[in-house]
């Protein structure tokens, strides 16, 4: 039995602890400061700052399933906050009751009740009023782009007939750069045309890569416009000689994720051979209601224009398969082993992504160190460790895994013994976190990775999640 000496003593170390992991938490070091909380915990597990402290950082990294964890055995407001990053409404609202009880008279406690309410509310007035699946009508075939007039003081892009030319991207680009927007008749033919290329594709693509030839991968970019400017900077812009696949999670958290994702879309069809397109689990309707790009396309473009991006995130491929060795996709791997490419390709992909099951896991799913399997830290899909990555390259002929979904320090990550890497492209992401960006390289015919790494360029001053919910702000 400790002394009470001893336990004077890890209670004294441990809040020296708790302020070491306070001042990496301001640095934004956020993994740092989870270590450090979780050596304060060790040493004193009665004190529920130490949680409540580590579950706000893990939800700095987007880590919600380990957030909820801490936050169940810490108090009811962290949880509440931690449930609304993952677009659990309801819950956050049972959550943020029990604060109210708790803290009847606290301005704050009621100020986040009242607004968690109002989402509910919204949220079961969009249910009572929304139209059943089977009888619903594609927004598209409400929209004709062509009777849409271009006023004679519109100095911006413009496609003229149905060609998007390299002429315009290279004009609109330019116009997005210096904060123009593009003519909503000119976005809405971007969108639908598309649509249209989206929806004749599998839900995995074969990508061929002729000897000679190369084929560049990026990460996520979420809304960094002027970051993705800077890859195209680096590594020439996308064309049928030099083509990119862009690994889902285009939007969101960064403010300029229109302009993003019309020149990513544009991009393609120009040349459908130069750029191809997989889904992130950001590509829904759930996280662009919380984390910005709603708001943004409501306040750049129009609120049609919500729901038409909604329909096309639900047409982008799942994965793709590159030379028929490289299996690439978004999140991760799968709950059981001997899933096979075919099984992929068959996935009905048009829909919302749902909450388990082989396109949830796809979109979702995180490596871990461990053999096996685990719970996910993001409280969504699942983790795998090196042998389940191993067996699924046997079980399907493949060489290796590259996902994203994962922010790094150094834009990169290559684990599994050097079977899986994780690859980020959003350098010093939502202004704060002071990584590297990367995308990776690869030559036929042998195909090895040659990783490319970046830093952050400058950007217009327009915070990440200028166009967020109100609510989510409150607690960032």
């Amino acid at each position: 039995m400790p002394s009470m000496a001893t336990e004077n003593s890890d209670v004294s170390q441990a809040e020296q602890i708790k302020l070491q992991a306070n001042e990496a938490f301001k640095a934004h070091k956020y993994s740092q400061a989870i270590d450090l909380y979780t050596q304060a915990i060790e040493l004193n597990s009665e004190n529920a700052v130490y949680l409540a402290n580590r579950a706000l950082a893990h939800t700095k990294l987007e880590e919600y399933g380990s957030a909820i964890q801490d936050a169940s055995k810490a108090g009811y407001y962290r949880r509440g906050a931690a449930y609304l990053a993952m677009g659990k409404f309801k819950e956050a609202l049972k959550d943020f009751q029990q604060v109210k009880r708790i803290s009847p008279n606290d301005p704050d406690a009621s100020k986040k009740l009242k607004e968690c309410e109002k989402a509910v509310m919204k949220l079961k007035f969009e249910e009572a009023i929304a139209i059943p699946t089977t009888e619903r009508r594609s927004v598209s075939e409400s929209i004709d782009f062509r009777t849409i007039d271009v006023e004679s003081q519109y100095a911006g892009a413009r496609i003229e007939g149905d060609v998007v030319t390299l002429e315009f991207m290279k004009k609109m680009m330019d116009d997005f750069k210096n904060q123009k927007c593009l003519h909503k008749r000119y976005a809405f033919q971007i969108v639908l045309q598309i649509r249209e290329i989206l929806m004749a594709l599998p839900s995995l693509v074969d990508v061929k890569v002729i000897n000679g030839k190369h084929f560049t991968v990026c990460g996520d970019v979420h809304g960094q416009f002027f970051d993705l400017l800077n890859i195209f900077e680096l590594n020439g812009l996308p064309s049928d000689e030099n083509p990119y696949l862009f690994n889902g999670d285009f939007v969101d958290r960064g403010s300029f994720s229109v302009e993003v994702i019309l020149t990513l879309f544009a991009f393609k069809c120009m040349s459908p051979s130069a750029i191809y397109l997989s889904r992130g689990n950001h590509e829904s309707k759930s996280m662009n209601k919380i984390y910005g790009f709603e708001g943004e396309v409501k306040s750049k473009l129009s609120d049609k224009f919500v729901e038409l991006f909604a329909e096309v995130f639900c047409y982008l491929p799942l994965a793709h398969v590159i030379n028929e060795k490289i299996f690439v996709v978004h999140g991760g791997l799968f709950s059981t082993d001997g899933v096979k490419l075919s099984q992929i390709k068959a996935i009905d992909r048009f829909c919302e992504p749902p909450e388990e099951g082989l396109m949830c896991e796809l979109l979702w799913s995180d490596p871990q160190p461990n053999p096996g399997r685990g719970p996910s830290k993001r409280g969504v899909g699942l983790s795998f460790g090196g042998d389940v990555t191993k067996r699924f390259l046997n079980d399907n002929n493949l060489d290796l895994v590259v996902r994203s979904h994962e922010v790094k320090d150094e834009g990169y990550e290559i684990e599994h013994d050097g079977k899986l890497i994780t690859v980020f492209s959003a350098p010093n992401y939502c202004d704060q976190m002071g990584n590297k960006g990367a995308f990776i390289r690869f030559e036929a015919p042998n195909m090895e990775p040659k990783i490319v790494t970046f830093s952050a360029v400058p950007h217009p001053d327009v915070k990440p999640m200028a166009y967020a919910s109100n609510f989510l702000r409150m607690f960032s």
